[in-house]
């Protein structure tokens, strides 16, 4: 048990590690404890010593071995297990909330977006997915190996059925009728991953045309492409598929449906800032609010979001810390409605501020079965002021960097100082994440990665060429960090 190295499986509010090929990480041994140590988790927060748990997953090689030992620990240690099978992310929350199983908590097995070879973790109670200090309680029960004994029961039983039955009803009560989207035609891209039950279990029922639909079937190797709605590849082979079949709407999701894109008529995607633009412009049009999105939005979202009678709110990235900063305002009396993130994360207050990619699309289901002949989605967001381009530059750490938390804070505090005295750039008057730098027409944002050994670079200019203008004066200012790995930014400029 000492030999693993529980701290290293953490990633924000996941467990997260290689499950698949020669170089495993999430050992066998690794799920058995740490699956025991969430039930000994769960005893210290409720003050019982067994519970029944459900456990799903998506459509990853490693899903069953996983979810043996997952399985394993639970009963070994005096809890019940019910197992659903391929199921979301979302639905393992929605269960708790929704349905006869009595379930005291759930575990989701999946590793989102990551590559094949990857898995992991993914908890929930009732009061929602846990964060990282409940996750680094885990693993330090884990790692002292002190557990619950005894011999839980095992059943099986799906929750995806009645999950999309949720849906459908959703979207029938919104729009008064049985089959809204009758007439419509809209295909899904699922990516192989577990997303492919929307076309035959939602859109189906409510009348819409599905045919064109792709790569619904699970295959845990993503022989296509990356289930990732912010993938260029998968969002192109979508828009591609929407031109051909002639849809008038395309959806993708990612591995475990907890995020979701869009792909309009003309093979255009809606996704990041117009994504985001569009949720909001759909629920700020009755009673306004705050919009809490990551620090990587752009200053044409905020003009849009505060004509649509809002406000906007810039905070971190990361999907928990949205939500964590709207269920905040709320706490203090200020009505905010919806925490996104650019990545196709999504939580509604009205849907228990879970970041449901599933539930998103629902949203769009029903304004578009309000469209007339003719209208577009993309209608509702025409006056989203839009910059001539935008860009994302990853620098890394070599191995000059001894620590690249400490290396990336010092970058970021010696730009702000540079920014705050310089006569061309000027600091963000409101930013939470890194250096935020106003330059010209456009801005450019440093800031550290969530969970990686990565140094993002955003860029947004309203003038063509402007990136390269600011990425060059940013070259400039990094190349005397020794530690920083600044070719990704010499390639740019190229």
């Amino acid at each position: 048990m000492q030999s693993i190295e529980f701290k290293k499986l953490k990633s924000g509010t996941d467990v997260r590690g290689v499950a698949a090929g020669d170089k495993i990480t999430l050992t066998d041994e690794a799920v058995l404890a740490i699956s025991r140590a969430f039930v000994k988790w769960l005893g210290l927060k409720y003050g019982k010593d067994s519970f029944k748990i459900a456990v799903g997953h998506d459509s990853r090689i490693s899903a069953m071995r996983v979810f043996g030992k997952v399985r394993e620990g639970i009963i070994s240690s005096g809890s019940d297990v019910v197992y659903t099978g391929l199921s979301s992310t979302p639905s393992m929350f929605i269960l708790l909330k929704k349905s006869d199983m009595n379930c005291s908590a759930s575990i989701m097995i999946t590793a989102s977006h990551l590559p094949y070879d990857r898995n992991g973790l993914k908890f929930f109670t009732p009061d929602g997915g846990l964060d990282g200090k409940d996750i680094d309680e885990i693993l330090q029960i884990a790692e002292k190996g002190e557990f619950f004994s005894g011999a839980g029961k095992y059943e099986e039983r799906s929750f995806m059925d009645e999950y999309s039955s949720i849906l459908v009803d959703s979207v029938r009560k919104a729009c008064g009728s049985e089959k809204p989207l009758d007439g419509k035609k809209i295909i899904v891209d699922a990516g192989n991953g577990a997303g492919g039950f929307f076309t035959e279990k939602v859109l189906i029922p409510l009348g819409a045309n599905t045919d064109g639909s792709q790569f619904l079937k699970p295959d845990g190797l993503f022989p296509n492409h990356i289930p990732n709605p912010e993938d260029k590849d998968a969002i192109e082979s979508l828009s591609k598929a929407v031109v051909r079949t002639k849809a008038d709407l395309g959806i993708i999701f990612d591995t475990d449906v907890d995020r979701a894109g869009a792909v309009d008529s003309d093979g255009r995607e809606i996704n990041r800032n117009r994504l985001i633009a569009l949720v909001s412009a759909l629920l700020l049009k009755d009673k306004g609010g705050v919009i809490v999105t990551d620090s990587v939005t752009s200053d044409g979202l905020t003009e849009f979001i505060e004509k649509s009678g809002g406000s906007h709110l810039r905070f971190k990235r990361g999907y928990k810390n949205v939500i964590d900063k709207c269920l905040e305002l709320n706490a203090n009396g200020v009505y905010s409605p919806l925490a996104m993130e650019t990545s196709g994360h999504a939580a509604f207050m009205e849907n228990y501020f879970l970041d449901d990619g599933a539930y998103l699309v629902t949203k769009l289901l029903i304004a578009m079965a309000s469209l007339k002949d003719g209208e577009r989605l993309t209608g509702l967001i025409s006056s989203l002021p839009e910059p001539a381009e935008s860009a994302e530059v990853r620098l890394t750490f070599n191995e000059n960097s001894v620590d690249f938390k400490a290396d990336g804070k010092r970058v970021i505090e010696e730009l702000k100082e540079i920014a705050s005295s310089s006569s061309d750039m000027k600091l963000a008057a409101t930013n939470y994440e890194g250096a935020r730098i106003n330059f010209g027409d456009g801005w450019l944002l440093a800031r550290m990665s969530v969970h990686d050994p990565v140094m993002p670079l955003n860029f947004e200019s309203n003038t063509p060429g402007g990136n390269k203008v600011m990425a060059a004066r940013l070259l400039k200012l990094l190349e005397g960090y020794n530690f920083l790995n600044t070719e990704n930014l010499k390639k740019f400029l190229l």
